[in-house]
This record gives C-alpha cells, sequence and structure tokens, in this order.
C-alpha cells in the first residue's frame, strides 16, 4: 500500500540518478586521460589505479547538470557554482562601467567561489540580451584573493532584460585555471539559467547586482548555478562582509 507522503502521480516512470552529462568543451580530456590510462595498463600498471580515479575526475569536472531556474520578475540567479565569498559595494571595473556598462555609481558585488570540486559551467543571470563581452588577458593569482578581480585572466558580462535593467558579471581564472571559454557573444538573446561559457580548473566569478537590489544569499553559503537566487529586487542591503 502506497504511504500517505507519497506524491508520485499514478503511472508516472520512476527517476534513477545518472551521472550528469560531460560537456563538449571537456570530452577531449576525459578521453586523453582514458587513453593513457589504457596505455599504462600495459606498460606501468603500478600507475594504472591512480590514472583511473583522474580519468573519473576530469569527467567530473566538466559535468553538466541539468538546471531548473526560477521564474519572476526580479530574480537575479547564480552564475555559478560554489561558495559565496564576498558581498560588497565597490567601484565598477572600467570594463564595466560607462554608459555602455552599467554607469559609474557603486554596485553591489556578490563573488562565488568556485573550487576544482565544483560544477564549472557558468550560466547568465537573467533573460535578456548580451550588450558587451570584454576579454581581459592577465595573471594567475589565486581568485580568492580580492586583486584576483583587478590582475588575473578574466571575461566580462553585460546583459540587458526587456526593462532596461543591467546586471554585470565576471569570469576570473584563478591560480590553477588557464582558460576562460565563452559559448555566447554581443548581441545575442540569452534566457536565465543558459550556459555562457566555462573557466578551467578553479576560479570566481562577481556578479554585479543593478540599483535597487540587494543581495538574497549569506556569506558562506552554497550557490548553484541558475537555480540559486543571488540578488533580489528591493532586498536590504548587507554589503561590507566576506569570507
Amino acid at each position: 500500500m502506497a504511504s500517505n507522503n507519497d506524491k508520485t502521480p499514478p503511472g508516472a516512470p520512476a527517476v534513477k540518478w545518472r551521472f550528469p552529462d560531460v560537456h563538449p568543451e571537456g570530452r577531449k580530456f576525459a578521453l586523453i586521460a582514458a587513453v593513457i590510462t589504457l596505455v599504462s595498463l600495459f606498460f606501468w600498471d603500478f600507475i594504472t589505479w591512480p590514472l583511473v580515479g583522474l580519468t573519473l575526475w576530469v569527467a567530473a569536472f566538466f559535468r553538466d547538470p541539468v538546471r531548473v531556474t526560477p521564474q519572476g520578475d526580479g530574480l537575479i540567479v547564480s552564475p555559478a557554482d560554489g561558495l559565496v565569498t564576498m558581498i560588497e559595494r565597490v567601484q565598477l571595473p572600467r570594463e564595466l562601467a560607462g554608459p555602455n556598462g552599467l554607469g559609474e555609481e557603486p554596485r553591489v558585488r556578490v563573488s562565488v567561489f568556485m573550487s576544482v570540486f565544483d560544477v564549472h559551467i557558468n550560466r547568465t543571470p537573467i533573460t535578456g540580451t548580451i550588450k558587451q563581452v570584454v576579454y581581459v588577458a592577465g595573471k594567475f593569482l589565486n581568485a580568492d584573493l580580492d586583486k584576483a578581480s583587478e590582475e588575473n585572466e578574466r571575461q566580462y558580462f553585460v546583459v540587458e532584460d526587456k526593462n532596461g535593467v543591467r546586471v554585470g558579471f565576471t569570469q576570473i581564472a584563478g591560480l590553477v585555471a588557464r582558460r576562460i571559454i565563452a559559448f555566447t557573444k554581443a548581441g545575442d538573446m540569452v534566457v536565465a539559467g543558459q550556459r555562457i561559457g566555462l573557466i578551467r580548473f578553479g576560479s570566481r566569478v562577481d556578479t554585479f547586482l543593478p540599483e535597487g537590489y540587494g543581495a538574497a544569499v549569506a556569506l558562506g553559503q552554497r550557490a548553484i548555478a541558475g537555480e540559486t537566487i543571488l540578488g533580489r529586487k528591493g532586498a536590504p542591503d548587507v554589503t561590507g562582509i566576506r569570507q
């Protein structure tokens, strides 16, 4: 007899967990690792098992899970998986400032740090049009450092919704990361939660909230790209804190 708490509709198929798909950008790396592992089986069998673990880690790093994005006005979803490490009101970087960017006034910046164990597919925080994409070459300092936002390799996005509200966010390479990849370009229409790029291998994403919006996450909270509401219109200002 079914439990009173069983909400599954009669006849509905059972849902089973499965490993998320590996993003096409990572399949070549997983294949290379698998080939090296196979070769080691014949020539250096003493390292085969560590290489098996490495192959699985590479596949897991590039995993691309399905996400369900919250719908509603005045919501900004997280563009990255990871730990919320900073919530501050800061001066805009010059790449996001000006009439074609977010203006000149300081904005609330919410930083999400991605470890090498987090999903590294980044997603757009709102539905709208990508107004600009700016890539800047730089260093590979620890992405958790504040100065990484000014000195590391990084890529800036500005997205504008149908009401003219603009959100800026930045992909920042980290200590191990050596490549930032964009899936979209200026002029593209995007839907909140849509994949817009990735960073290899451990990094940070900064989101600059529009005026009138506040952070909807807490310091130290785990964010999920495309699902966690990072900012909300009318939310109180809780800036000036960091992990």
